[in-house]
């Protein structure tokens, strides 16, 4: 818009009287805003932007359903690693007797083992309990140890022992055996002598050993003088009657 003429003039005539008083007298009134212009043409697509917090959970307006039918069973799944042995069980009762098996082949009495021993004594170590017989006359296979005085089963099955022991003295002798290191039978014999003479306790007895199983010859600490000398010895035996299984 145009200034007006008046203004116009009164500019001109403040340009000659200093700058300052232009300034005041010259500034024109704020024109009036103009027309809307036309709409810009669309400009280009903006970056994704980042994605948002997670909104709220909807609320359920629904009726919950019935529950489905079962469906079918699937396929076999793929077997487990071997798990480690469990506790062995008790044991259970036993079975009936089965039937009568075929009657075996007659047996060579020559390919069956024939334990037995005879052992006197000599020159025993002294101490201790067992009456170690230490000089073998028969140790058939070996069972008879002359060191330790013990029988060592190594063929299962019943076996018969027996002693003969001279003595001038009360004397209490036991044929014991154990397995496993336990004692499981003492068998006892006593003489008492007050005479002072040679005289003989004898004893025997009938044992089913397993394998490993150990008999000896066990005297009383209080009675077990046993005579040791040229004139009369005295003698440990055993053999085995049978084998069993």
């Amino acid at each position: 818009m145009k200034a007006p003429w008046g203004c116009l003039v009164a500019c001109m005539l403040a340009m000659s009287l200093g700058s300052s008083m232009t300034e005041e007298v010259c500034r024109a009134p704020n024109g009036k805003d103009g027309v809307a212009g036309k709409p810009g043409r669309p400009g280009r697509p903006g970056l994704k932007g980042e994605q948002g917090e997670p909104g709220a959970p909807g609320i359920r307006t629904g009726i919950q359903g019935l529950k489905g039918d079962e469906g079918e069973p699937g396929p076999p799944g793929h077997p487990g690693n071997v798990g480690f042995p469990g506790p062995s069980g008790p044991l259970g009762d036993p079975g009936m007797q089965g039937l009568k098996g075929v009657k075996g082949n007659p047996g060579n009495i020559k390919d069956q083992p024939r334990p037995a021993f005879s052992a006197i004594r000599r020159n025993p170590p002294m101490g201790g309990n067992v009456v170690i017989f230490d000089t073998v006359i028969t140790n058939q296979e070996g069972p008879y140890q002359n060191h330790s005085g013990r029988f060592i089963c190594t063929v299962p099955g019943y076996y018969y022992f027996t002693f003969q022991v001279v003595s001038k003295w009360d004397i209490c002798l036991s044929i014991l055996s154990s397995s496993r290191g336990q004692t499981q039978h003492s068998v006892g014999f006593c003489d008492n002598n007050s005479k002072g003479l040679f005289q003989v306790v004898s004893g025997g007895t009938v044992l089913q050993l397993r394998h490993g199983d150990q008999v000896w010859v066990e005297k009383d600490p209080t009675k077990g003088r046993i005579y040791q000398g040229p004139e009369a010895n005295s003698i440990f035996s055993g053999f085995l009657i049978f084998p069993s299984a």
